[in-house]
Order: C-alpha cells, then structure tokens, then sequence
C-alpha cells in the first residue's frame, strides 16, 4: 500500500528530527533558567520587601542570603553584612506582610550542632511597627561553641 501524499525524502526526515532536538534544548533551557531563579532565590529588580537592620558585636559566621526567621517560619534574608562603627550592621530584607515591632529581640542561632547560622527574631510587645530601614536594637550575639568547649574542659564552667 502506497503513503498517500508525495514520498518523503531523508532530507524532510532529517529536518524534523533537527526541529525536535532544537525545541527540546530550548526547553531545557528554559527549565534551567528558570530552576536557577527560583533556587538560587534570585530577586529580579530588588526584590519584595522592606529592610531593617541590627548591629551586632559579632556575626559569628553568618552569611549574606541566609534566613531570617520568627517562630521558625522564614520572613525574610540577609541582604548585607558590613562593618559600622566597629560592630557588624546586618542588613535583613522582611517580606512585606510582616510587621516587625520596635522592641522586638533579634539573635543569631545555629540549625542543629553545626549546621548554618539564620537570624532569629523574637517579637516585642510594643506597639510601635518599624518601618523600613528602621533599627532593631534589641540583639543576642551568638553563642561561640569554641568559646563553651574552653571554658568547659578548663574548668570555668
């Protein structure tokens, strides 16, 4: 039984397998442009949110791009890090629903034993909402594990 139309050469052939292969690259690409925004928390023209900062003696190993959090639920990210006046002033981008009070304590803590260090807030009671580039000056540097494991095998504990 003959194919009805006019027989197809190799060269059709070949041009619709080259047309497959290209429309599935593009779509891989498009895949994996869009799995790096998305993963690497990529913010497209700055970002949602407003920022707040603290001054801190110490940073104790924390990170730019690490979590800000309150009762365990993630609020935000560290934008920037930087020396001020002798003391670490950590820059954090809150998302906007939030509202942060003025008194509330912010402190820098370790997921697990070892894990990576994220900024804990812990809110105030005050009715005063801080606004953006607002400062939290409650803070709680973070606790130095070298530090405790010193004093502890010397006997100072």
């Amino acid at each position: 039984m003959q194919p009805s139309g006019p027989p197809r050469r190799e060269t059709d052939v070949a041009r619709w397998i080259e047309v497959g292969v290209g429309v599935f690259m593009l779509a891989g690409l498009v895949a994996l442009g869009y799995l790096s925004i998305n993963l690497g928390q990529v913010n497209w023209f700055g970002g949602r949110g407003y920022d707040v900062y603290a001054d801190f003696a110490t940073v104790g190993g924390l990170k730019n791009g690490a979590a800000v959090e309150v009762a365990g639920v993630q609020i935000g990210r560290v934008e920037s890090i930087r020396l001020k006046d002798y003391q670490a002033r950590v820059t954090m981008r809150i998302d906007p629903d939030v509202k942060l009070q003025s008194d509330a304590i912010v402190s820098i803590k370790t997921k697990g034993l070892i894990g990576e260090r994220f900024v804990q807030v812990n809110p105030g009671g005050s009715d005063k909402i801080l606004g953006p580039g607002g400062r939290l000056t409650e803070v709680e540097p973070p606790v130095d594990l070298e530090e405790l494991i010193s004093k502890y095998v010397f006997g100072k504990i």
